[in-house]
């Protein structure tokens, strides 16, 4: 008997928050459960923010999650916010990528 899984969000992304900048990977699950990723770096001003808004919407993402380390964050997640954008801010513990070569790209994916 084969199980299958239930996509929740079909078009969600991640964030990896630094204090200049922050990754981004949008991912797009289709009905076949085959996902495609697109990452983007954007810095953490005010300017680029507003872009990465215009980014999510252009791909319809309204939900986004990010971890919750030091104060980074929080331009970031007010900023979406005020844009209408769901945001997760989840515990490090959670969301750290698997052990390996930590790279900005693999921890927003």
């Amino acid at each position: 008997m084969a199980s299958t899984v239930e996509i929740v969000y079909p078009v969600c992304c991640g964030m990896d928050v630094h204090k200049n900048f922050l990754v981004a990977c949008i991912a797009i699950t289709n009905e076949h459960s085959k996902t495609e990723h697109h990452i983007r770096r954007f810095s953490t001003f005010t300017g680029d923010l507003r872009k990465l808004s215009a980014w999510l919407e252009s791909y319809k993402c309204r939900d986004v999650c990010m971890e919750s380390c030091g104060k980074y964050w929080i331009p970031v997640f007010n900023a979406l916010e005020n844009a209408g954008v769901n945001v997760c801010l989840t515990h490090p513990k959670y969301v750290k990528a698997i052990k390996g070569k930590k790279t900005d790209k693999k921890d927003a994916k």
